[in-house]
């Protein structure tokens, strides 16, 4: 299951669990999500919050996290970023549109894209996360 933060066309934000993406697409279509406060099926998805889980972060796992400063969970986060997810540069909004239409293989990317690009994949239901990776000194 996959946990989406919603929210109504009133600002009420809410969460619905869905088996995948597509679920959810096709029940919004179908005016099968609404809200529970005012009843509304005019949602959308928001971005929600990141959770990175670990060998250490299953039940059972003693480890303390009084070591765990801001700072290093955003350089571990962006360790992860960098590990996980491929760079495609200012061309990330080509490639997320190819990726969504089904003309290149689904895959995590990472990249920058320009107001008007952003705009683009919105209305083409592209679903992305714009998150600000800070450079640290060494």
């Amino acid at each position: 299951m996959i946990i989406y933060d919603l929210k109504c066309r009133e600002g009420h934000k809410f969460e619905g669990w869905f088996k995948d993406r597509e679920s959810f697409e096709r029940q919004k279509a179908e005016r099968l999500v609404a809200c529970p406060v005012c009843k509304s099926t005019d949602t959308e998805m928001v971005p929600s919050s990141v959770a990175i889980l670990s060998k250490e972060s299953r039940p059972g796992a003693q480890k303390a996290t009084a070591d765990l400063s801001p700072l290093k969970i955003l350089k571990e986060f962006q360790e992860y970023v960098h590990k996980n997810f491929d760079d495609v540069g200012d061309k990330f909004a080509e490639v997320a549109l190819r990726i969504h239409q089904g003309e290149e293989e689904g895959r995590n990317i990472r990249g920058t894209t320009t107001q008007s690009e952003e705009e683009n994949l919105r209305e083409e239901g592209v679903a992305f996360l714009k998150l600000p990776v800070p450079e640290y000194d060494a």
